[in-house]
């Protein structure tokens, strides 16, 4: 339809479709940050999510919807790996969590264990087989302006939507969703009525990391259904802002998400339409605003007048009694 190729309209759908892997990676940093635990190591988790989607996509034969599943899974295990190590290390080991994210993103990120492992399995000389395309959902995805925004897009968008749903009632709505928020809010107290501390730290950073490698498998199996060394392009460190942007709620953090994502799509949806506005400036405003997110919160009262959990970032010490 010549309504549906309205300028806004592809902008709007565009904004989904890139912001689908800032929502799952921002939506597990939401958990590991309202257990108390910032990782600065998304943009590494992303990188290893989307190498070990990559591999499996790319070594095993069969249907997509055999390949698929487990090359999203393969990711979801890379990242949560990563994830591992950077929990062993800030709640077990107590090491700053600053310190511990920036060597993780270094660790496995463009120059380290990412790239060596997609040299090693020869991967990035052509596009996988099996990728996420584009659904005609129920057939709607020529329906006038709601068609190509919310029936024409890949099955990984709307998982997350289902996802952001269920961890909403899971953090606002469930007895463990209080739990962890209590671990987010005073350690001390949570612990002193039977909440286990650590374990719940632990289980919310992996979820975390299992997000992000999700978020990964969404450039290796979709946006750049192959692979290309620091594919992620900076989405980790946008998708840190995104937590506070969104006030630590998934709810609101999908519309920054969106946000963010229609900025990225911008150089791609003017230069398709001959629009001249020098890509330089397009590709740096994503990270200009996340700039301006992270300067706003850059203080201590900022984060709790926002909604920042009281213990994000300390490292808990159980008391003997």
């Amino acid at each position: 339809m010549i309504m549906n190729d309205n300028l806004f309209i592809v902008v709007f759908a565009a904004a989904i479709y890139y912001g689908t892997p800032l929502v799952y990676a921002a939506l597990g940093e939401i958990l590991a940050e309202r257990s108390g635990v910032i990782n600065l190591g998304v943009e590494g988790m992303m990188l290893l999510g989307a190498v070990g989607a990559c591999w499996v996509a790319t070594s095993i034969d069969g249907p997509a919807g055999l390949v698929l599943p487990i090359a999203v899974f393969a990711a979801m295990l890379f990242a949560a790996g990563g994830a591992l190590i950077h929990a062993f290390l800030t709640i077990t080991l107590r090491v700053n969590q600053i310190i511990s994210g920036l060597a993780l993103t270094i660790f496995a990120g463009v120059a380290g264990v990412s790239s060596y492992l997609a040299g090693l399995w020869d991967l990035g000389q052509s596009p996988v087989a099996n990728q996420f395309g584009r659904m005609d959902l129920f057939g709607w995805g020529d329906l006038p302006v709601l068609g190509p925004i919310l029936f024409n897009q890949t099955l990984l968008t709307y998982v997350s939507w289902l996802l952001v749903v269920l961890t909403s009632i899971y953090i606002f709505r469930t007895r463990w969703g209080l739990q962890l928020r209590a671990v987010g809010e005073s350690p001390q107290t949570a612990d002193s009525v039977g909440v286990a501390v650590q374990r719940s730290r632990y289980l919310h950073v992996l979820a975390g990391g299992a997000f992000a490698g999700i978020a990964g498998a969404c450039f290796s199996l979709s946006i750049l259904p192959t692979w290309q060394n620091g594919m992620t392009l900076g989405q980790g460190w946008i998708a840190l802002a995104l937590v506070i942007f969104g006030f630590w709620r998934p709810d609101l953090m999908l519309v920054g998400a969106y946000l963010f994502g229609g900025l990225s799509s911008l150089r791609y949806t003017l230069q398709a339409r001959g629009v001249e506005i020098p890509q330089l400036f397009l590709d740096s405003l994503p990270y200009v605003m996340t700039i301006v997110v992270l300067v706003v919160v850059s203080n201590s009262a900022a984060r709790r007048q926002l909604g920042a959990p009281a213990a994000l970032g300390k490292p808990y010490e159980r008391e003997e009694r």
